[in-house]
């Protein structure tokens, strides 16, 4: 039998699967591992690829017909909030962040089941166990951390959070942070705390002089995707490259 170093990638084909985001529609998926010494770098490049992270598999789609998902990636650095923007950001201003090693709390998994059983009931991480969650946020080769979002103290404490309101678990690369799961707590429907966690991470970016925010796949069609668009100047993965799209216009390829 022939044997493959843990650092030679090995990339797989998915069998057809009913889609989840676009209806009447199939998908298949490549994916390999990431394990090895050299995971961290070989994330690093199937991110610049178009692959997302799920635990210790890195994967893409592979559809036979529809090329509807399309990697999107945040410019930080020219990011302007627009006035809705700064208006979720206001909204939020009681909230403390911190960012922690991907150690899974209980805590946690109870924001993560009211978010489930309120936005993805019906879903495919519907039945997750809060062993299946430990796994989510543990089972990572690369620079993964937790960060959570609080209520601020009461005036004993201001700095020190409260309740947990969100969560992101997100990966650290060379050039940009890669989300890989957020949730909230789906009762706060005013704070619209996804949008908020995206610009958190943003403003993070900057801060640590990454270029980047990675938010996955944008796909067009899907009414659970629009919001990836609005977050403005970014980059879509075209079969030439990286293409800035400002506004719904598309540029030349970015290197």
């Amino acid at each position: 039998m022939t044997q493959h170093s843990r650092d030679t990638p090995q990339f797989y084909l998915t069998a057809p699967s009913p889609c989840p985001y676009l209806p009447n529609r199939s998908e298949r998926k490549v994916f390999t591992h990431l394990v090895g010494e050299r995971a961290a770098e070989l994330n690093d490049l199937l991110t610049h690829g178009g692959f997302r992270r799920s635990q210790s598999i890195a994967y893409r789609p592979a559809c036979d017909t529809c090329r509807a998902c399309t990697s999107v990636r945040v410019i930080a650095s020219e990011f302007r909030p627009s006035r809705t923007f700064r208006r979720i950001l206001l909204r939020n201003a009681d909230l403390v962040s911190e960012q922690r090693s991907a150690v899974p709390t209980s805590e946690q998994y109870s924001v993560f089941r009211a978010y489930l059983d309120a936005r993805h009931h019906d879903g495919g991480m519907a039945d997750m166990t809060v062993l299946d969650y430990a796994m989510m946020v543990e089972d990572s080769h690369v620079e993964t951390r937790v960060i959570e979002y609080r209520r601020r103290g009461g005036a004993e404490a201001p700095a020190r959070g409260g309740e947990l309101m969100a969560v992101a678990l997100t990966d650290i690369l060379s050039d940009g942070l890669s989300m890989v799961y957020s949730f909230f707590e789906p009762t706060e429907h005013r704070r619209s705390l996804g949008t908020f966690m995206v610009l958190d991470h943003i403003a993070r970016a900057r801060r640590m002089g990454l270029a980047y925010v990675y938010l996955g796949y944008w796909i067009d069609g899907s009414r659970k995707m629009d919001y990836k668009s609005r977050f403005l100047p970014q980059q879509h993965l075209a079969p030439n490259g990286w293409t800035r799209v400002d506004g719904g216009r598309a540029s030349e390829p970015q290197d």
